[in-house]
């Protein structure tokens, strides 16, 4: 008989399981990501039907960057090189939405602390550069939108601990 049956990792009824506390700070991770996924998609709808432009505007709008005060490039090479940043840029938002649906199934259905570092390691970093470097420089307009993700992850990073078991080291 091997004894791969009675290994945890391969059998799901033996991991821990987590509690209520956990799943719903779960769901807000999920939440976050579907937001995140959606930035993902309607960079590539603007990059597609408005190109550069329609991105910049997606982008721009805050108290130091307004839109009737944005200029937009005029040249045919800046143009081109400021979109492609820009769509990576939106679609590096969407693949964080992906790690959020990820991270989060892991920590419900696996119990898994690894994931949660994740959660507030590697999605704190994209966040919080996000919330300092966009919203509360003025680039971008602080508006239910732009402040909901940082809220998000803030709600699930928090709740998430209390439901999990117990951290242990092997």
């Amino acid at each position: 008989m091997s004894t791969l049956s009675n290994d945890s990792t391969l059998n799901p009824s033996t991991q821990a399981a987590v509690g209520t506390t956990t799943k719903i700070g779960a769901a807000f991770l999920v939440l976050w990501g579907i937001l995140h996924m959606w930035v993902g998609y309607e960079g590539i709808h603007q990059y597609l039907t408005n190109g550069t432009s329609g991105l910049w505007n997606i982008v721009v709008g805050g108290s130091r960057a307004p839109h009737a005060a944005y200029v937009h490039a005029t040249d045919a090479v800046t143009s081109y090189a400021q979109g492609q940043l820009l769509l990576n840029f939106c679609i590096d938002v969407g693949g964080y939405g992906v790690l959020a649906l990820i991270v989060s199934w892991l920590i419900v259905n696996r119990a898994s602390w690894a994931a949660y570092c994740i959660a507030v390691i590697v999605i704190g970093i994209g966040d919080l550069t996000f919330l300092f470097a966009m919203v509360t420089s003025g680039v971008i307009e602080p508006n239910i939108p732009t402040i909901s993700g940082p809220i998000l992850w803030v709600i699930a990073i928090i709740l998430m601990p209390f439901g999990m078991p117990p951290f242990r080291s092997k």
